[in-house]
């Protein structure tokens, strides 16, 4: 798992010339989180406008509302300057499936400080497999497949997006509980507790990651 999102020295004064108007400065904050970004609106692409949503395009807009943004965020900063980043962009993906799916959007995670797109089961046992050691025969990987996602589609909503938020888009447990709304020991409680119902489900299945 990636090291939790700790601000460098440099970072307030680069938020803090960017907000004067430093147009630079904006960029580097940008490009030092797109990773992390880009992974999330993946996560959360729905797959019915995969190919025709393209996620640089959402980071693209997300950037933009930053700029447009940039002085109110300032002004009363609610969240870590990457968490409302992270933000912007999950609110432009739900953009997305609007136009595209318009009322057949899907599931939203309704959150302490939003909503957003949900991570469909589907996309976290792909995201699972692909960290299994070892690839294994096409049918018994389909069938693994399949165990996962039920796996998941069994849990608590809110336990899952713990998953996802921790083990998927590699949020540090601070940073899932500032989200969630949630104190940090129950964040790291609910993410134990869906560790062991995924465990559980996969025990002795081989190849499980």
């Amino acid at each position: 798992m990636a090291p939790p999102t700790t601000p460098d020295s440099e970072e307030p004064g680069l938020i803090r010339r960017a907000g004067e108007g430093d147009a630079r400065c904006l960029d580097e904050l940008f490009a030092r989180y797109r990773h992390r970004l880009k992974r999330m609106v993946k996560l959360r692409l729905d797959p019915r406008v995969q190919g025709r949503v393209d996620p640089s395009d959402v980071l693209g807009s997300a950037y933009v509302e930053a700029r447009r943004r940039l002085a109110d965020y300032l002004r009363a900063p609610d969240l870590p300057f990457f968490l409302w980043l992270r933000r912007l962009a999950g609110q432009q993906l739900e953009e997305a499936h609007g136009q595209h799916l318009g009322g057949d959007a899907g599931g939203e995670v309704t959150l302490y400080r939003g909503a957003l797109p949900e991570a469909s089961a589907a996309a976290l046992a792909v995201q699972l497999l692909g960290q299994a050691a070892a690839p294994g025969p096409a049918a018994a990987r389909a069938e693994l497949k399949l165990r996962i996602q039920d796996a998941l589609n069994r849990m608590d909503a809110l336990d899952r997006e713990v998953l996802t938020l921790r083990h998927f888009e590699q949020l540090s447990n601070a940073e899932t509980a500032l989200v969630l709304g949630l104190t940090e020991s129950a964040a790291f409680n609910r993410y134990v507790r869906a560790l062991e119902r995924l465990r559980g489900t996969l025990g002795g299945t081989p190849d499980a990651p």
